[in-house]
């Protein structure tokens, strides 16, 4: 089967699990931090988070009112220091 019939078919199973015609086979669900929760717990501000994440207050604002979701670097980050608070203590001295 070539790439474009893989891809035809892969289309097709989509517009029958949006029809509701199929179930899909499986589901992935990423979790996106909170990271209002993440900064209260641990008691900073925004403008001393953004500095530890190395982004502007503008992006943490975002993240925090849900306009946007961290990605990438940032999203695995957040993960971590949700995980582990003690995290930003070591992020923060960079």
């Amino acid at each position: 089967m070539s790439i474009f019939d893989e891809l035809q078919s892969s289309l097709q199973e989509a517009v029958e699990i949006k029809q509701g015609k199929v179930k899909a086979s499986r589901l992935t669900r990423h979790e996106v931090a909170d990271v209002k929760a993440i900064r209260a717990q641990l008691h900073v501000s925004q403008a001393e988070f953004a500095e530890a994440m190395g982004t502007s207050v503008d992006t943490i604002k975002s993240w925090e009112t849900k306009r946007r979701n961290p990605t990438g670097l940032a999203a695995k980050v957040l993960a971590t220091i949700q995980d582990n608070p003690s995290f930003y203590n070591e992020l923060a001295s960079h």
